[in-house]
C-alpha cells in the first residue's frame, strides 16, 4: 500500500506541473482583462497610461511563462500568492472555503452512495419487475438532466413554491453567525441536489454488478444450501456486485467537482468552486492557478483511493502489482 502510494505521489508531479502550466497559458490567451477586473468601475474613467501602470504593478504584463515559474517557485516555499479579486492571500481564500467545499462533497457522495446501492440491490433482486423498471427509468432520466437544471428546479419547488427550505448561502438573511440547525438547513438543497446528479451512475453500477453476482455459481450454490434470501443478497452477492462500484469512485472525483461548482453558483455556497468562477472570470492567475492544482490533486487522490479499496476487498488483486 505505502510503495503504490508513493510510486503515485510520484507520478503526480509531472502531472501538476502540467496543469499548472496549462492553467497560465490558457487564462494569458482568455478575453477577460485581469486590470479591468481588478479596477472595476473605476477602470472606465481610467486613462490609458493609469491602466498600463495598475499593469505593471500587478505584474500581467509580463510573459505568462515568467508569471508561471514565479508563482511555481513561491508556491514550493509555502507562498501561494495573492488574490486580486478576493483582495487577500491565496492561501487564506483557500482556507476559509475549503471547509464548506469539502462538507458539501462528502454529504452529497456518501448519500449518492448509499441511497444509490439501496436502490440498486432493489432493482437487481428481480430484475424486470416493477420496482427494477421504475429504478432504472428514473437513473437514466436523472443521468440526462444536467445538474444546474435539478438545482434550479429545486429552488423553485422547495424555496419558492413550497418555502421549507432557504434558497442558498450559508446562513439567513441579516446574519453572520453559523449554528449548526441554520447550517443543516441550508445544507440541506446543494447536498441534495449534488447527490442527485450522482445518485444515477452508482445505482446502475449496483444493479448491473448484483444482478450479475446473483447469477454466479457461487450464489447458487448459496441458495441451494438452504440459506436465506437475505443472507444470500447480503453476505454473497452484494460484497462480488459492490467491487466495480469501487473504481466508479475515484472516477467520479471529476464529475463531483464539476457538479460542486455549478450547485455553489447557484445556491450562492460559500466554498471552492464558487471561488473558482469568480478567479477565471477575472483571470487571477495564483487563485486559479491554487485552486486547479487542488482540483487535480483531488482527482489523483480520488483514483488512489478507488484502487486501495479495491486491492484491500478483492483477494484476487494484489496492491504490488498495481
Amino acid at each position: 500500500m505505502a510503495r503504490l502510494t508513493a510510486r503515485r505521489a510520484l507520478h503526480a508531479v509531472p502531472m501538476l506541473l502540467i496543469v499548472t502550466f496549462g492553467v497560465f497559458a490558457v487564462a494569458a490567451a482568455s478575453p477577460f482583462d485581469p486590470v479591468r477586473a481588478y479596477a472595476g468601475t473605476a477602470a472606465l474613467g481610467a486613462d490609458q497610461e493609469t491602466l498600463d501602470r495598475l499593469r505593471e504593478n500587478l505584474g500581467v504584463d509580463r510573459p505568462f511563462t515568467a508569471r508561471w515559474w514565479d508563482w511555481l517557485t513561491s508556491a514550493l516555499g509555502g507562498d501561494l500568492g495573492q488574490s486580486t479579486v478576493m483582495r487577500q492571500p491565496v492561501a487564506e481564500v483557500i482556507g476559509e472555503r475549503l471547509l464548506w467545499s469539502t462538507l458539501l462533497c462528502a454529504v452529497a457522495f456518501a448519500a449518492a452512495v448509499l441511497l444509490g446501492t439501496v436502490l440498486g440491490v432493489l432493482a437487481a433482486r428481480r430484475p424486470g419487475s416493477l420496482t427494477d423498471r421504475a429504478v432504472t427509468s428514473a437513473a437514466y432520466v436523472l443521468e440526462a438532466a444536467p445538474v444546474f437544471w435539478i438545482a434550479l428546479l429545486a429552488v423553485w419547488l422547495f424555496a419558492l413554491r413550497l418555502d421549507v427550505l432557504p434558497a442558498g448561502g450559508l446562513t439567513d438573511t441579516g446574519s453572520d453567525r453559523v449554528t449548526f440547525g441554520g447550517l443543516t438547513e441550508h445544507l440541506v438543497l446543494p447536498a441534495g441536489v449534488l447527490a442527485v446528479s450522482q445518485l444515477p451512475w452508482f445505482t446502475l453500477y449496483v444493479r448491473q454488478g448484483v444482478g450479475d453476482a446473483l447469477a454466479e455459481d457461487p450464489v447458487r450454490g448459496a441458495r441451494a444450501r438452504g440459506l436465506s434470501e437475505r443472507t444470500v443478497l447480503l453476505g454473497h452477492a452484494l460484497r462480488s456486485g459492490l467491487l466495480p462500484v469501487l473504481t466508479l469512485i475515484g472516477s467520479r472525483v471529476p464529475e463531483l467537482i464539476t457538479g460542486a461548482l455549478l450547485v455553489e453558483t447557484v445556491f450562492s455556497w460559500p466554498g471552492i468552486a464558487s471561488a473558482t468562477v469568480e478567479a477565471a472570470t477575472a483571470v487571477d492567475f495564483p487563485l486559479l492557478a491554487a485552486l486547479t492544482t487542488l482540483a487535480t490533486a483531488a482527482v489523483l487522490a480520488g483514483n488512489l483511493l478507488a484502487d486501495l479499496l479495491y486491492g484491500l476487498i478483492d483477494p484476487r488483486v494484489k496492491l504490488e502489482e498495481m
